[in-house]
């Protein structure tokens, strides 16, 4: 890696150049953005999972728009008009915009109302109107009448399509009017009037106008949409009177009539050319960046969601509901394994009250069930009302309400054929909302992100690059979490930290064959899985039982020996050693610091060795809903309420009160005070008292506050 690219990093990340540098050589040796930031950070200094993955993001940025610039220098070269000076601008710059800026005049181009006029030699008249000095210009237009130019309006027209695309590429100009449209620019939004009728969605922007500048993203992705379904006319442009203005003190510098020729060329290159381009250029860079901070929440979101806590290896009796169709049951046993499955019908229109409890009685006590998980969608919550008031369950038994945003998508999806086959998707949906509850993480995973049901707009934004976020955000929890190597399924595995597609199979398969992993370092036998795989993984596999408890924890196999010496030092086994907080925190730990280890990682070691066993994401917690609240007609204005955070976004947080319509808390209502993002006062799936402060049934609205509640 070259110096000038680990300093271009260093400034754009206000980071240290060796900082980079050993990043970016970790990186280049294959390892993980996870293992990097968990078990080198004496190579980074101490570098986050959040700052490593800026550097490769930033490298990629970089190595794209070096990608460009050779392309820009062998174009212009072939063109035989790369000057020394122009090679030396293109060499020094690593904006993306700069580059095509000074490309702009090369580049190839389709035939223009200017390389018409060129063709008809009038590129002369052209110049000489530039400099401006021409008194009489009627006069000297005449030497450019022939050939295919009959008359002097007809070579001046043509001349000025020439200064108008000489205007339109010249770099300092474009530059005065981006500076304009940053800080003048209005967004402006109209209906499509022959659309109106299907555009009521879109009232609020029938007749709208904003600075851009001012605009918020998930404003910027409304109107986007609407624009992208035919409904509303948009606009990006600052004041057609001040950008003319602008470009005339710029450019119009005489007072004469071929001054007057160039003003005219001015506007022209401005409406025609300019405008339309920058207006694109401003349109996508808005886009752009709404599209980040929306998938920045939805990221933010999805990785609450993933560090939901489980409620863990429990026996669980799961409930999809429904109405006609009848509630789905299954039950599963600690390892989320399929015991039972069958249909009870306690709702209209067939009321089967008496025999569905029976049912769910014999079956609670036939499969010795712990918990009781029901999913939140049509007839939830009259679902957990049967439960809780036909059922009587025994006290040991808790029910909980199961977030089922996806759970279909899971159950027509090829994982969830191959793991249950011979079962239709009304099973998997079940099975899916009962795996939910013990292992939120899990389960999760299984599912395309985005069908989640969290964050603002997710199908309106770059897919691609939602994806690749997405995927960096379940894959820094899945390490952050751990993975149980006996009980994951293969595509929990597959986001673990050195492993993939491949070896996750490779792993079920050795584990089919052999029985349950007895340690990590059985992994070394797995097909495939060699000293770099084992390095990158290991550290982020638990194994529950196994013979070395540090084999259930996020301590590396490469520290194994220092915990052990540590333990000898002490007089004791690490077994004895583990959670002994206070004998821990004796440790000098500048005894064991050595070339390799320093104590960042020590202080990891004896961290993790106080807690092993727990799980980061705590312990599932019951929550209930008002029991007369299950509909939006039994809200009233000034109710309180208690709710579950279920949704958060730029603007607020939306809650679930249990009336199947979540209700908004807009950040203004949050608080007493300033709130600037709704994540500085609640969490996903928190419980929160809120009061009702509007309901609009038909519109399905539901406002709610948090103050002086």
């Amino acid at each position: 890696m070259s110096s000038h690219l680990v300093t271009l990093l260093a400034q754009s990340l206000n980071l240290k150049a060796p900082q980079i540098n050993s990043t970016l050589h970790l990186l280049q040796e294959g390892a993980t953005v996870p293992f990097i930031s968990r078990y080198r950070k004496e190579l980074t200094g101490g570098l986050d999972e959040v700052q490593v993955g800026d550097i490769q993001q930033e490298l990629k940025k970089l190595e794209v728009i070096e990608k460009r610039r050779q392309h820009i220098i062998e174009s212009i070269k072939d063109q035989g008009a790369l000057s020394a000076e122009l090679e030396q601008k293109l060499k020094a710059s690593w904006q993306l915009r700069e580059l095509e800026d000074l490309y702009l005049p090369y580049k190839p181009k389709r035939k223009t109302r200017a390389t018409a006029a060129r063709e008809k030699g009038l590129e002369p008249l052209a110049g000489s109107l530039m400099k401006q000095e021409i008194r009489d210009v009627e006069d000297f237009a005449q030497r450019f009448v022939k050939g295919d130019i009959e008359n002097t309006e007809e070579a001046l027209t043509g001349a000025r399509d020439i200064m108008a695309e000489w205007i339109s590429e010249r770099a300092y100009i474009r530059n005065s009017l981006r500076r304009l449209f940053k800080q003048k620019a209005i967004i402006r939004a109209k209906v499509v009037k022959s659309k109106a009728r299907d555009a009521e969605k879109y009232k609020d922007y029938f007749d709208f106008s904003e600075s851009l500048k001012r605009c918020p993203s998930h404003r910027m992705l409304a109107l986007r949409r609407g624009e992208a379904e035919g409904l509303l006319r948009l606009h990006f442009l600052p004041s057609e009177e001040e950008a003319l203005e602008l470009l005339e003190k710029i450019i119009v510098k005489g007072n004469n009539e071929a001054a007057q020729q160039v003003a005219m060329a001015t506007k022209d290159a401005y409406k025609r050319l300019v405008a339309p381009s920058l207006e694109t250029e401003f349109k996508n860079e808005a886009k752009e960046k709404a599209d980040n901070e929306a998938i920045k929440v939805f990221g933010e979101n999805l990785r609450q969601l993933l560090l939901a806590p489980p409620l863990g290896a429990k026996r669980v009796l799961a409930i999809d509901p429904g109405f006609k169709s009848g509630c789905k049951v299954v039950c599963l046993d600690e390892q989320g394994g399929l015991l039972h499955n069958e249909n009870i019908y306690p709702h209209p229109p067939q009321r089967e009250t008496s025999q569905a409890s029976a049912k769910i009685k014999r079956l609670l006590e036939a499969y010795k069930v712990d918990a009781v998980a029901i999913g939140n969608g049509t007839a939830g919550r009259e679902t957990e009302h049967f439960i809780q008031n036909k059922v009587y369950l025994p006290q040991h038994i808790s029910v909980y309400m199961v977030n089922e945003a996806g759970a279909s998508i899971y159950s027509a999806s090829k994982i969830a054929r191959e793991e249950f086959p011979t079962y239709d998707v009304t099973v998997r949906g079940a099975v899916s909302i009962g795996r939910r509850l013990m292992d939120p993480l899990a389960e999760l995973v299984k599912i395309d992100a985005k069908s989640i049901g969290v964050g603002q707009y997710q199908h309106d934004v770059d897919q691609t690059k939602l994806k690749e976020n997405l995927d960096t955000i379940v894959s820094s929890v899945v390490n952050q979490a751990g993975v149980n190597l006996n009980t994951a399924s293969k595509h929990l595995l597959t986001y673990v930290s050195g492993l993939g597609s491949k070896l996750a199979e490779n792993v079920i398969s050795y584990r089919d064959e052999n029985g349950a992993f007895k340690s990590r370092a059985e992994l070394k036998k797995v097909k495939g899985l060699g000293a770099k795989a084992f390095e990158q993984c290991a550290g982020f596999l638990r194994i529950a039982d196994a013979a070395n408890p540090l084999d259930n924890s996020a301590v590396h196999p490469e520290s194994y020996a220092i915990a052990q010496k540590m333990a000898k030092d002490l007089g004791r086994s690490v077994e004895t050693l583990i959670g002994a907080v206070k004998k821990l925190g004796t440790i000098d730990l500048n005894q064991y610091v050595n070339k390799e280890v320093g104590l960042p990682t020590l202080k990891d070691i004896i961290a993790e060795m106080g807690k092993i066993g727990l799980d980061p994401r705590g312990e599932a917690a019951v929550f209930a809903f008002d029991p007369n609240i299950r509909k939006m007609e039994d809200l009233k204005v000034g109710m309180e309420l208690d709710g579950l955070v279920s949704n958060i976004t730029k603007f607020g947080a939306f809650v679930d009160v249990g009336v199947k319509q979540d209700g908004l808390v807009h950040v203004s209502q949050m608080a007493n005070r300033y709130i600037s993002d709704p994540n500085e006062v609640v969490r996903l799936q928190q419980a929160v008292r809120v009061k009702v402060t509007e309901i609009d049934i038909p519109r399905k609205r539901i406002q709610l506050s948090m103050k002086e509640v």
